[in-house]
């Protein structure tokens, strides 16, 4: 029988130590990430800016086939997060990934997932991240 003193782990010195949790910094980057990401028109807008050097607004409505105010509802709030940029050209805003962002985010959910690897099991997958 355990001590009610001593601490539950204590009793089996034979068990592997215990999991560290996630930093306050690293959780709510993550949670920020993930909320953003949740959002199927967003998540598409990071995919066609990842494979694009810049789209305009109405590339960008023409290709998920929604008007104008939801993509730039969606891109402003992609755009505070910090994960894209605007930049102006007469009457056009075009729109790139801040590619620097993105992969401290990704980086940091490998580096917290397994201590370093480069790859991790998701239940349909695996998703691996390469160094440049």
């Amino acid at each position: 029988m355990l001590n009610p003193s001593e601490p539950a782990d204590s009793a089996n010195s034979n068990s592997p130590p215990a999991t560290e949790i996630l930093s306050d910094q690293s959780t709510q980057a993550m949670v920020q990430f993930f909320k953003l990401a949740s959002d199927a028109t967003r998540l598409r807008i990071l995919f066609l800016l990842l494979h694009e050097k810049e789209l305009n607004v109405c590339t960008l409505c023409d290709r998920l086939q929604q008007s104008q105010p939801a993509v730039s509802h969606h891109l402003g709030l992609l755009r505070v997060a910090g994960l894209i940029i605007c930049r102006r050209d007469g009457k056009h805003n075009y729109y790139r990934i801040i590619r620097e962002k993105l992969e401290v985010l990704i980086q940091l959910l490998f580096d917290e997932s397994d201590g370093g690897g480069h790859e991790f099991t998701l239940p349909k997958g695996v998703v691996s991240y390469h160094d440049r």
